[in-house]
């Protein structure tokens, strides 16, 4: 059996070398089809066992051609980050400790590892040094658990003891967010219990950015408990929302104000983005992704809370046979809703240490200025138009400028699938401001103005060639 697991991991670290030493001359899109994908991977189930070594190989052999480089320097379909080397490498190791960091108990060098990455992520973020983090698979799971600590905590102040009473005959919620918050907040906004009849929309400005203003008005006209959600990077703009007036209403207001950071939060560790940032230290809660712009490999997030109190209210789990001694340090399961859970907290300690507090404000910089650098020579193009003020890493891009919008969505669309179809770079698309659009998001580690040069040479190739018919 020893033989059996050295030989199969070190097949396996050999594939995955291997794979990443080659990912940024990979085509970034899948190279197999569906069909191709499903022979390779359907195969009878197995009688017997097979050799680990043999498994591995047909694993990769199958995987590879329809992996989509998420590792390389040329994707910028989505807001995923590059998984640092060194970080995948200590996520090796964590798989093969096979440690469940759910309790102290269970594994005190994982416990240990989250606590001393909390006090790291809180010192990169300038966010308070008193509040918990719990560590989750993204954002999406960390916004959930901030919104759970606020539910817990404003009900709790309203007189209401959620966990005694439950939530029949709870006084009503009012959720203040924007008209164009994330799909994710809205998905934890919906397994908390909280339908659109809670929900109060804000407008936005022409970037995507909540107005202090319709926020003030609609907070005076709710009474009961309230929680107000502001965003930290708007997926297509990359704006951010009022903090510091938003900050301010929600004191006059009682309301938990939660921030959705995902990415954009990143921006406090760099001294010349810190200010689209400023006041978020006065939040209550914000909601960050390890696997986006601090490059931790996939199954990373982080639900910051500032009030310790609440957020082991809301996600405490309790028995006699997991009861933690006075010994114990830090109880990971206290602050997540999970009891089994993998140690997360190793590949974020290894990926800040490789990174250092250096690398990760010249990495997120060096994006910023990347994306500037493709709106610049995009926008010199007739008949393209980056249609936002570019602040950090995101960039929207829209063709055929002053052509009705059904003529521009049918022409934005054809240059995504013609830059998807050479395969020099990986772009995306969304819809915004109703309309379609190229939408560019640089976050993968490696990537610099040579990666945003070509291409934006593929995305001008696709243009004339859309043009040309």
């Amino acid at each position: 059996m020893e033989d059996e697991f050295i030989n199969a991991m070190e097949r396996a670290t050999k594939r995955a070398t291997e794979y990443r030493k080659t990912s940024a001359a990979r085509p970034p899109r899948p190279t197999a089809s569906l069909e191709e994908l499903r022979a390779a991977f359907d195969l009878p189930l197995p009688q017997d066992p097979r050799r680990g070594t043999e498994i591995i190989d047909h694993l990769a052999d199958a995987a590879e051609p329809g992996l989509i480089g998420i590792t390389s320097p040329h994707h910028f379909g989505w807001v995923m980050g590059g998984s640092h080397p060194v970080g995948a490498a200590a996520d090796f190791l964590t798989v093969a400790w096979g440690q469940n960091a759910g309790i102290y108990a269970t594994s005190p060098a994982a416990a240990v590892a989250e606590e001393v990455s909390a006090r790291w992520l809180l010192e990169l973020l300038d966010l308070p040094k008193e509040s918990s983090i719990g560590f989750v698979t993204g954002a999406t799971m960390a916004s959930f658990i901030c919104l759970a600590a606020a539910r817990t905590h404003i009900l709790c102040e309203a007189g209401w003891d959620l966990e005694q009473e439950g939530l029949t005959g709870a006084p009503a919620v009012s959720v203040f967010l924007a008209a164009e918050a994330h799909a994710t907040i809205h998905a934890g906004l919906r397994y908390l219990g909280f339908g659109d009849r809670q929900k109060v929309s804000i407008n936005v400005d022409g970037e995507g950015r909540m107005c202090a203003e319709d926020l003030a008005q609609k907070l005076a006209a709710h009474k009961g408990p309230k929680i107000i959600i502001c965003q930290a990077g708007h997926i297509n703009s990359g704006a951010f929302d009022p903090i510091p007036e938003i900050v301010k209403l929600a004191r006059q207001f009682d309301a938990w104000l939660h921030v959705d950071g995902a990415f954009g939060l990143w921006a406090r560790s760099v001294p010349e983005l810190e200010h689209l940032c400023e006041g978020a230290e006065g939040a209550d809660s914000w909601s960050v992704d390890g696997h986006k712009w601090l490059q931790v490999p996939y199954d990373s997030g982080f639900a910051i809370v500032k009030n310790r109190e609440a957020h082991v209210r809301a996600m405490d789990i309790s028995a006699s046979y997991i009861k933690p001694s006075a010994s114990d340090g830090v109880i990971p399961s206290q602050y997540v809703p999970e009891l089994s859970r993998r140690a997360r907290g190793f590949a974020v300690w290894a990926t800040i240490q490789a990174l250092g507090r250096s690398g990760i404000e010249e990495m997120v910089a060096r994006h910023c200025r990347c994306a500037a650098h493709l709106a610049e020579v995009l926008a010199k193009e007739p008949d393209i138009e980056v249609l936002n003020e570019v602040v950090i890493n995101q960039v929207a891009i829209g063709f055929g400028t002053g052509l009705p919008v059904a003529e521009q969505d049918a022409l934005t669309n054809a240059v995504i699938a013609e830059v998807q179809r050479e395969n020099t770079s990986f772009v995306g698309g969304a819809t915004w401001k109703g309309r379609a659009i190229l939408r560019v998001s640089v976050i993968s580690r490696e990537t610099d103005i040579a990666h945003m040069d070509q291409l934006a040479a593929s995305i001008l190739r696709a243009w004339e060639k859309v043009k040309a018919g």
